[in-house]
């Protein structure tokens, strides 16, 4: 099924949503994900429209909040950087209430360790450059805000020509795999690209109730991607370079029913 780009725009902010794209083309339904593993953001980089799932309960065993990070030459040596994270309303609290528990020293941290695993990496200036709104998105003192928008930018510095929609402003019926076939055709999307996770519990039926494909998204499980279901993608653009990283992706996108050779 060949991949359609109905958005010439650069991947922009969730107020996006109040304008939907044209009819046709692959979407993918995700919580905002802290700096995006290399697996959810090649899903991402493969869709035509992102729409990131917000009005769903917060999970802090999850990446909403928080990102693996790993040693430039040895990514087995891992570290969590979080984002601590307030929930206002306790465990029922949906991901787009979730607040910054001491905003300015989240941001702190979040730079420091940021340099410290991937300062000396040559791709690391333009890595700088390319975070620097994430970092000024924690004034906002919204968990969502600054995971969505570091996944943003990783989509933007590869070159993602996508657009961003919000779960919370299109309409949608209760219960999982309806939603998601709601949320979908609220796009416009004909197909509905779904994780492997994903596989396990959808229901096809309410996508095909409104004529809407569902395509697995596998990506290769060897080479770089042999960490890519845990580590921030943020390890490979410091190790290969955007330019690499981008042109890997690019690979995947081209079909992504069927895994590509691991690299």
């Amino acid at each position: 099924m060949p991949r359609t780009n109905p958005s010439s725009a650069t991947a922009s902010p969730a107020d996006s949503s109040r304008d939907l794209p044209r009819p046709g083309g692959l979407c993918a339904i995700h919580q905002p994900n802290f700096l995006a593993r290399l697996t959810t953001l090649a899903k991402l980089f493969a869709a035509d429209y992102w729409i990131v799932l917000d009005d769903v309960q917060f999970t802090r065993r999850d990446y909403q909040h928080r990102a693996r990070l790993a040693n430039l030459d040895d990514p087995a040596d891992q570290q969590w950087l979080t984002i601590p994270t307030r929930l206002p309303n306790g465990r029922p609290t949906l991901i787009r209430d979730a607040v910054l528990d001491d905003p300015g020293r989240a941001r702190r941290r979040t730079a420091g360790m940021l340099q410290q695993h991937y300062g000396a990496s040559p791709h690391w200036p333009t890595l700088a450059e390319a975070l620097a709104p994430v970092l000024d998105s924690f004034t906002t003192g919204q968990t969502a805000t600054v995971a969505e928008t570091s996944t943003r930018v990783l989509l933007d510095l590869l070159g993602w020509r996508g657009q961003i929609l919000t779960s919370s402003r299109l309409p949608s019926r209760p219960g999982r795999s309806a939603r998601l076939a709601d949320l979908a055709a609220a796009a416009g999307a004909r197909t509905y690209l779904c994780g492997t996770g994903g596989m396990t519990y959808l229901d096809p039926a309410p996508f095909t109730a409104q004529n809407i494909a569902v395509a697995p998204f596998r990506p290769p499980t060897a080479g770089i991607w042999s960490f890519g279901r845990r580590l921030s993608a943020l390890w490979a653009l410091a190790k290969l370079g955007p330019d690499t990283v981008a042109d890997r992706l690019q690979t995947l996108a081209a079909d992504h029913t069927v895994p590509q050779p691991a690299v």
